[in-house]
Formats: structure tokens, C-alpha cells, sequence
């Protein structure tokens, strides 16, 4: 009877721990970050915006190789040539491959995203994190300075910026990275303000952790989703604005590739040659649609709400 029970016993606890084992690997499996990726793959329009933009960074990587013609060569004998197969986009008005003016201008337009977005996101993180954590007057002068430099329409702000600074492809990125600041900086303002009041938060304090622990383990760690989503829709807005100034004479100096340049060196001959202008239009229009279609996939998968 003994050797009965201890059987039974056994036979019991195998099988309870057979059902608590598979539910402890669904809790495991269930991870929100897991389970934003799952929502991303299933976004037809963000796999495409990917795509738009691996295929832009592929051809910014291996420019080199891809083009055997110098983006800055000048050959007045095949100026404004139409598309052919020594020439897939043409030539300009100075007889310049534009198939490798864009792609060498694809680094230019990344590299001043990113390096404008990433410039815009640390100083506006530290300044809404500052506002929005100790509050009073802090929050009250950071957050006239957003609202002076919000006042203004970002394109005027930015070339008010490079006028004072100086035209070129530099002071272009500190101009939009200046122009992105309060953008982040109010988002991360008013994430921290509805964080500071949660009970973990109140825990953290009642239990004598310092501020600086409590923004870095805590706070930081719940606001990295709009951030994310933010960087990611700037990035477009970003290339765009440098398009801008570009166009306008204020960002890169010839002979440098950028978009925005080309299509000013080229507005006069939209009638004679409209493949001078239409494929660099057409190479900043998809970088920034990418941009937003993976920001828009982002922000339905990074919000509860709109998860299924």
C-alpha cells in the first residue's frame, strides 16, 4: 500500500509539474517586445518601408561599386543626356552621371538624418527628462525655450539658423538637430510627468533610490516606445528638411551630391531634361515615405491599444 501511494504520489506531482512547465514557457514567450515584433511583421506597409530603406543604404554602402563614373567629373560633351544604358538616369547640365550623384548623395541625406536625429533625440531626452522629473521652475524655463522654438515653422527656423551660422552641410545638421530638440523633448516631458506619479516610481523613492537611479532603471527604460517611433518619423522629416536647405543653396556646397542641390541645379531644365529633376524627386520621395511607413508600423506595434 505503501509503494502504492508513493507511486500515486509520484505519478501526481509528474503530472502537475507537466502542466505548470508548458504554462511557465507561455510566460516566458509572451514579452512585449516579442510581441511587437510579431504585430511589425505583420504590417504589409512597414516591410515595405524597410525595404525602401535597406535598398537606399545598400546603394549608400556600395556606391563605389555599383557606378564606375566619379560624382563630381565634369564632361561638358554628354551634358543633359537622356537615359540610357551607358547612362541609366541620364546626365545633368554639365555632363555628370546622376545615377552616381544619387547614389553617393545617399550617404549625404543618411548621414544627416541620423546624425540630426540623433543629436535632436540625446539633447531633447535630457532636457524633457529634466522638465519633466523635478518639475517647478526647471519645467517652466525648458519648456518656454520648446515653445519659443516651436513658434516658428521648422524650414524658417532652420535657415534663419544656417544664415547666422553659415552655408554649409554642417551647420545644416546642427540647424535641424536644433529645430528636432523640443519635438522629443515635450514627447519625453510629458511621458515622464504621467511616470513619476506610478506606484513602482513611489516605491523606488519610499525606498531611498536616488534620482538618477530612478531615471535611468525606471523611467528611461518605459519612455524607449514613443522615443523609438519618434526617431524614426524625424529620420524622414530630417532628410527632408536637409532637401530643403539644400535646394535653397544653404546645405551641402557643390560639387557634393545632395538631393535637395540637385534639384536646384536642375529647375531650369525641367522642360529640356525632366529626368534631371524627376529622379532625384523620386529618390528623397521614397526615403522619407520609407521612413514614415516603418514609423507608422512602429507606433501601431509599440501601442497597446492598437494591438489586436
Amino acid at each position: 500500500m505503501k509503494l502504492q501511494d508513493k507511486n500515486e504520489t509520484s505519478t501526481q506531482h509528474n503530472h502537475l509539474s507537466d502542466t505548470i512547465q508548458p504554462e511557465q514557457e507561455d510566460i516566458k514567450a509572451i514579452s512585449p517586445w516579442k510581441d511587437s515584433l510579431r504585430q511589425l511583421r505583420k504590417n504589409h506597409f512597414a516591410i515595405a518601408g524597410m525595404i525602401i530603406i535597406l535598398f537606399f543604404i545598400l546603394i549608400a554602402l556600395f556606391a563605389p561599386l555599383i557606378t564606375s563614373y566619379p560624382y563630381d567629373k565634369i564632361n561638358p560633351v554628354n551634358r543633359l543626356q537622356p537615359p540610357s544604358g551607358e547612362h541609366w538616369f541620364g546626365t545633368d547640365d554639365v555632363g555628370r552621371d546622376i545615377f552616381t550623384r544619387i547614389a553617393y548623395g545617399a550617404r549625404i541625406s543618411l548621414q544627416v538624418g541620423f546624425f540630426a536625429v540623433t543629436g535632436a533625440l540625446l539633447f531633447g531626452t535630457l532636457l524633457g527628462v529634466i522638465a519633466g522629473y523635478y518639475g517647478r521652475w526647471i519645467d517652466m524655463i525648458i519648456s518656454r525655450m520648446f515653445d519659443i522654438l516651436l513658434a516658428f515653422p521648422s524650414i524658417l527656423l532652420a535657415i534663419a539658423i544656417v544664415a547666422i551660422l553659415g552655408a554649409s552641410l554642417q551647420n545644416a545638421l546642427i540647424a535641424i538637430a536644433i529645430v528636432n530638440i523640443p519635438i522629443f523633448g515635450r514627447l519625453i516631458r510629458s511621458k515622464v510627468i504621467s511616470l513619476r506619479e506610478e506606484e513602482f516610481i513611489m516605491a523606488a523613492r519610499a525606498q531611498g533610490m536616488k534620482n538618477g537611479r530612478i531615471i535611468f532603471h525606471h523611467i528611461l527604460p518605459n519612455s524607449v516606445a514613443p522615443i523609438i517611433v519618434q526617431a524614426t518619423l524625424s529620420f524622414g522629416t530630417a532628410i527632408l528638411e536637409a532637401a530643403a536647405l539644400g535646394f535653397l543653396g544653404l546645405g551641402a556646397q557643390p560639387p557634393d551630391p545632395e538631393w535637395g542641390a540637385m534639384l536646384a541645379s536642375s529647375r531650369d531644365f525641367i522642360q529640356l531634361a525632366p529626368w534631371t529633376l524627376i529622379f532625384p524627386g523620386v529618390s528623397i520621395m521614397l526615403v522619407v515615405l520609407g521612413f514614415n511607413l516603418v514609423g507608422d508600423g512602429l507606433r501601431d506595434a509599440l501601442d497597446p491599444k492598437m494591438k489586436n
